[in-house]
């Protein structure tokens, strides 16, 4: 016979997990997982929409359209011609026994870059005392004075840029050199320093790393390449592309690699190499010091300078991180302002990405306007509710498509060469204070005069309390979303 259940016993089989999943809170009732995640279940049907899932397309990245030769054949991770033009360089560099200058970028990617380069250059035979690396100043480009005067003073024969970013220039410096650029981010086969040989996978997807186009581009030049090279492969990889993207063709098998050193230890290692280009006193230099003296991944994790500099960022965005987003008049651009002297924009625009949604939103800017003084430094990322969609999301076209309705046709030209640059997928650059406000005006976002301030804090919770942390946090953002209109087509999606 079935048996029949009721109200009250319902009733009581409730009060009973109330009692023994009883969550504190300070001056106030106490709260119960059930409720917490039926006030989280309210916030989000409200703004749910057909075809708001998840995707995670960094799983499926080595899927993408690869370009082909003539043949059939697959071009990747570029044109074999510059692969070719890159390894001609190194063997060359190697052999010449001159003073060689590595400049890497401060990310994760350009790091490592810098590093298998340098190791190669070794393991080829190039005295270590010949090779210096130097990391650019704050805010700082190839191309600006202080970087090719900085750079001249080594007096080196042979230049390697790595991950920088490349536009058409003048010469690194002034004096004799041979240079070889290796990037991947956008740009026209003439977009280099004159004099240059580049290399670039920004036109042959899968879109390479940095790290991993010159691991590809070295492996084949020594033997040892893999063994010593393979870890810093995948850690600027993931410090990249995230580490959810698998090591399927066309990216090469790293099987050896995963079986010497764990996935965790390689990511967390991404993660603290990161951290010091990211705080306020921006010790690149002694990050790459650090990296180069590593053995392995493990090295960089137990390393301190890295953890004090891992910490600094986690305070730092738990202090500018709370502000309310803002959507432009067509609800494609969600612009949140933050004031920090700390490089937390990047990471506040990838974490937002992940937690906004909604059936417009296409762009997540974050904009940074404490990291230097009269500019803004912004990044912006694809959400992940726009990923996939048909064609797909390319972040600099649609800011310039934005400055190109201003009624002042000069606005485009005056936001600068820093402007809607980088990936389709992640931009970032550095905006005039004043362009930055009429671009804001431009796309229908208030703008402000004063300097951004966080949200007011959520309550407090207790120590160790990750339950009442994550309600704080769809409570703070349903009523954020309730009192501004701005945010009504915004809402937070639950971690799982």
């Amino acid at each position: 016979m079935r048996r029949l259940t009721s109200t009250q016993s319902v009733t009581k089989t409730l009060d009973a997990q109330r009692s023994v999943l009883p969550i504190a809170r300070k001056n106030g009732p106490y709260l119960t997982i059930v409720r917490q995640f039926q006030g989280s279940i309210v916030a989000r049907k409200k703004f749910q929409y057909r075809g708001a899932k998840p995707i995670f397309p960094e799983e499926d990245y080595h899927k993408a359209q690869p370009r082909r030769d003539q043949d059939g054949k697959m071009i990747w991770p570029a044109p074999k011609s510059q692969i070719e033009k890159a390894k001609d360089f190194i063997r060359e560099c190697a052999a010449a026994g001159k003073r060689t200058l590595i400049v890497p970028d401060k990310d994760a990617d350009g790091l490592a870059a810098g590093a298998i380069i340098r190791k190669t250059l070794i393991l080829l035979g190039l005295d270590p005392k010949l090779i210096s690396g130097y990391t650019m100043n704050k805010n700082s480009f190839l191309n600006y004075r202080d970087s090719r005067t900085n750079m001249e003073a080594y007096k080196p024969s042979y230049i390697i840029v790595l991950d920088q970013g490349s536009w058409k220039s003048e010469p690194v410096i002034d004096s004799p050199h041979r240079a070889l650029v290796i990037d991947h981010h956008l740009a026209e086969n003439d977009d280099h320093p004159e004099g240059a040989i580049l290399v670039t996978a920004n036109k042959c997807p899968p879109i390479a790393t940095s790290s991993l186009l010159t691991y590809l581009i070295c492996r084949d030049l020594q033997e040892g390449v893999e063994e010593a090279c393979g870890w810093l492969c995948v850690m600027g990889t993931h410090g990249d592309l995230g580490n959810a993207i698998r090591w399927r063709s066309p990216f090469p098998n790293m099987e050896a690699t995963f079986k010497t050193h764990t996935r965790r230890s390689i990511n967390s290692s991404a993660m603290f190499i990161n951290a010091p280009r990211r705080t306020a006193a921006y010790d690149v230099p002694r990050a790459w010091k650090t990296l180069i003296e590593a053995s392995s991944p493990r090295d960089l994790v137990k390393n301190r300078f890295l953890k004090d500099a891992r910490a600094q960022v986690i305070f730092e965005m738990k202090r500018a991180g709370r502000v309310v987003p803002k959507l432009s008049a067509d609800k494609k651009i969600a612009v949140i302002r933050i004031n920090s002297k700390a490089q937390i924009h990047a990471v506040i625009a990838t974490r937002q990405a992940r937690e906004l949604f909604s059936r417009d939103l296409q762009v997540v800017m974050v904009a940074n306007e404490g990291y230097a003084r009269g500019v803004v430094n912004y990044s912006c990322r694809v959400p992940t509710c726009a990923r996939g969609r048909d064609p797909p999301v390319n972040i600099p076209e649609i800011l310039i498509q934005a400055a190109d309705r201003a009624d002042d046709k000069t606005l485009r030209e005056r936001l600068g060469p820093r402007f809607a640059v980088g990936h389709k997928n992640a931009s970032g650059g550095m905006i005039p204070q004043a362009e930055f406000e009429e671009f804001l005006e431009v796309i229908g976002v208030e703008s402000v005069n004063k300097k951004p301030s966080p949200s007011p804090s959520p309550k407090k919770s207790p120590k160790g309390s990750a339950n009442q942390d994550q309600f704080n946090k769809m409570e703070k953002y349903s009523t954020d979303a309730a009192r501004n209109p701005c945010t009504q087509a915004l809402a937070p999606r639950s971690a799982n």
